[in-house]
């Protein structure tokens, strides 16, 4: 298993995410994790040198702590680093970090977190982790003082702009940062330019959804033949895992593995290092192209100077070619995090966008299809609430039992 240092500890380069964790056959709650095989897999990932495990507050409606911390109960708590999560970024009433941060040591059945994350700093929720009702910084950085944190990072979805507004806040608390990386995600989410500014700031990067969720392990045959002319024997998942490889400010890669096949192949990916010639590359970001099947926006900003309604039109063609790829939840967050005179919905399509833009495109009709696709894509508040409801009855049970 190929290492990182990082501080003072040598990290697996791969982790084991647990927000995919697998399920008992025929069932699809989020709740209904195959335990035993969840304990399979972490005896494989032990024994092929993985020593990095991911969890989050949230993740299987709350079960996911509890799980995984039950498979590394196994093994001596010095074998293993693991990584925990404050919600910040579900929507509440209030926040108290104390609680429920107590509440993960328990569930994960630990004493201290190696790793602890601030959950998904967005355009939403930044001001939450600011708010001075909460002092949840301050509070995580005390856990730290005291060894309960050995390193605080956070993580996040949110634009260069807010990745920046954040360390400028508390940088200087911040470890690491663990964002949405992959080769697609290079430039259809800003990846490349959220990676340049932590390499900048000094601050090392973790990599979440380096596959997309599996999308880009199953690519359509064209294109996975045209990588199969440079390397007749990698997989698209290798692919993927490769180019990671070849950031050097990366230090850690997570991945959502749901089964022990998954675990498998992407472990015999980390047995030694292949990066990508220049050639390889080169053809993985066209490759990369023709799965977006983006409109051409060169963010320019010609379009913006003339608009009537000041609409961020770049930031909202980039949700639509992300909504365009494959609809999600992130999508919506953003969009939600946006005044209503400032969403999509807003155009009144005047045209005069489409007029200067020397792309040629049809704006109007572009942020039409944006607000039509809009309401159909998962709601977060609608899903906080539904995993706090979860939670919650999954508290109860184990109180009763």
């Amino acid at each position: 298993m190929l290492k990182n240092s990082f501080k003072e500890c040598e990290l697996s380069r791969l982790g084991f995410g647990t927000m995919r964790l697998p399920l008992r056959p025929g069932e699809t709650a989020a709740s209904a994790i195959d335990t035993e095989q969840v304990s399979a897999m972490v005896d494989y990932a032990m024994a092929h040198g993985i020593n990095y495990f991911d969890t989050a507050y949230p993740y299987h409606s709350g079960l996911s702590e509890k799980v995984i911390g039950a498979a590394l109960a196994r093994y001596p708590r010095g074998s293993y680093y693991l990584a925990d999560k404050y919600p910040g970024h579900q929507i509440s009433s209030t926040y108290d970090p104390a609680a429920i941060f107590e509440e993960q040591l328990d569930k994960c059945g630990v004493e201290y977190f190696d790793f602890y994350l601030l959950h998904n700093v967005y355009e939403n929720s930044i001001e939450v982790y600011r708010d001075e009702r909460w002092k949840i910084v301050d509070y995580f950085v005390e856990q730290k003082r005291l060894g309960r944190i050995r390193h605080l990072g956070f993580s996040t979805h949110g634009g260069p702009a807010l990745i920046s507004e954040f360390l400028d806040y508390c940088g200087k608390e911040m470890e690491f940062c663990q964002i949405q990386l992959n080769y697609l995600d290079w430039t259809l989410q800003q990846a490349k330019e959220k990676y340049d500014l932590l390499t900048a700031h000094g601050i090392p990067v973790w990599v979440m959804e380096p596959i997309r969720g599996g999308k880009l392990a199953s690519l359509p045959e064209q294109e996975a033949e045209r990588l199969r002319q440079h390397r007749p024997g990698e997989s698209g998942a290798g692919w993927a895992l490769r180019f990671l490889q070849g950031l050097p400010n990366v230090k850690m890669i997570l991945s959502g593995m749901s089964n022990l096949e998954q675990m498998k192949e992407n472990i015999s990916i980390f047995e030694e290092e292949k990066p990508l010639s220049a050639a390889e590359q080169e053809t993985l970001f066209s490759v990369a192209e023709q799965l977006k099947n983006a409109v051409p926006c060169t963010a320019c900003r010609y379009c913006c100077d003339g608009c009537p309604k000041g609409l961020d039109i770049p930031a909202l063609i980039a949700a639509y070619n992300e909504v365009r790829y494959q609809p999600g939840l992130y999508v919506r967050m953003k969009i939600d995090a946006l005044p209503a005179e400032k969403q999509p919905s807003a155009c009144i399509a005047c045209g005069k966008c489409s007029q200067i833009c020397p792309q040629g495109i049809d704006v109007p009709t572009a942020l039409h299809a944006l607000a039509e696709a809009v309401p159909t894509l998962p709601n977060w508040a609608e899903i906080c609430k539904i995993r706090e409801e979860e939670a919650k009855r999954n508290r109860e049970q184990n109180q009763q039992a």
